[in-house]
């Protein structure tokens, strides 16, 4: 995969991310208390297929400046997801602009496998003049327990230069779950994500009480530690979707316990009643990355 493939797909995961919990403009601040998304990852078990590289075996430790913590529920019982929700974005990477458009949905809730599950997905797909060199169209699509957006099932529909590639993961931590048709049994650390419901994990935490939350995430390939913390009112966001007043959310992935140096992210977040995720940042050894809302219903 190359850095400009991995940078649009990491992008997308991101960007599918959605929102975090309202936040009233010009909240002071208040006491930053690390917690945990669920209880905290001791170790993940081996992948049960030979499609899940063997780096899904190592054993996370936590982000060296987060303080241990036991099992915790941020929740906000009022933020309610949108069946039907649709964000559209464009990307700019470095002085190119519009070298990517992505859309990300949530589809349905539904019954998966005895569980009640939200349907997420989210396309990304490369534009001219960018296009005419690296042909990219991208799908991803998460099947995430409704109370604790844990992942479920975690599908990546992949494209690049007419390569496909294609990837079905349901997700166990005991290895009693059902694989279903063309899908492959992962064995993961109970209550680990995947990207797309991390994102829309942020959705509901309570950051008026919570300034920063980290859990395990498993992107596909690999199993990493991601810490999100408040990071400051952002005042007003102008992107093409028009202007928002914003609050700034922090993101930094850590493997193995030491961060990775590729790409830090920001999200910046609407404080409106959808919590809807209004620009992306992504700064990266060989370029800037900013993915802004261009559209949304």
């Amino acid at each position: 995969m190359t850095k400009l493939r991995a940078t649009i797909a990491v992008l997308a995961a991101l960007v599918c991310a959605a929102a975090a919990f309202h936040w009233v403009y010009g909240v002071g601040p208040a006491a930053r208390t690390p917690q945990a998304f669920q209880p905290p990852p001791v170790s993940a078990a081996s992948a049960a297929s030979d499609k899940v590289e063997a780096a899904t075996r190592s054993k996370p430790a936590p982000p060296p400046d987060a303080a241990a913590a036991g099992p915790f529920d941020g929740t906000e019982p009022g933020v309610q997801f949108h069946t039907g929700e649709v964000l559209e974005f464009a990307a700019d990477v470095a002085k190119l602009s519009n070298v990517a458009n992505l859309r990300l949905q949530i589809l349905e809730r539904r019954n998966f496998f005895g569980k009640n599950a939200w349907h997420l997905q989210a396309f990304a797909h490369t534009e001219n003049p960018l296009r005419m060199m690296f042909e990219l169209d991208d799908q991803f699509d998460s099947y995430s327990d409704s109370t604790n957006l844990a992942s479920l099932q975690y599908e990546m529909r992949l494209s690049e230069r007419g390569e496909k590639q294609e990837s079905i993961q349901r997700m166990t931590s005991t290895g009693a779950e059902p694989a279903g048709t063309n899908a492959t049994q992962t064995r993961v650390v109970p209550g680990t994500r995947d990207p797309l419901g991390l994102m829309q994990y942020l959705r509901t935490v309570n950051w008026m009480k919570t300034r920063e939350v980290r859990g395990p995430v498993y992107d596909g390939h690999k199993l990493y530690d991601v810490r999100a913390a408040y990071d400051g009112a952002a005042g007003n966001i102008a992107v093409p979707a028009g202007t928002f007043a914003a609050t700034k959310i922090d993101l930094r992935v850590f493997d193995s316990g030491a961060e990775l140096k590729d790409a830090h992210f920001v999200l910046y977040l609407a404080s409106d009643s959808a919590h809807t995720p209004v620009l992306l940042e992504a700064v990266m050894p060989f370029a800037t990355a900013r993915v802004a809302l261009v559209k949304m219903k």
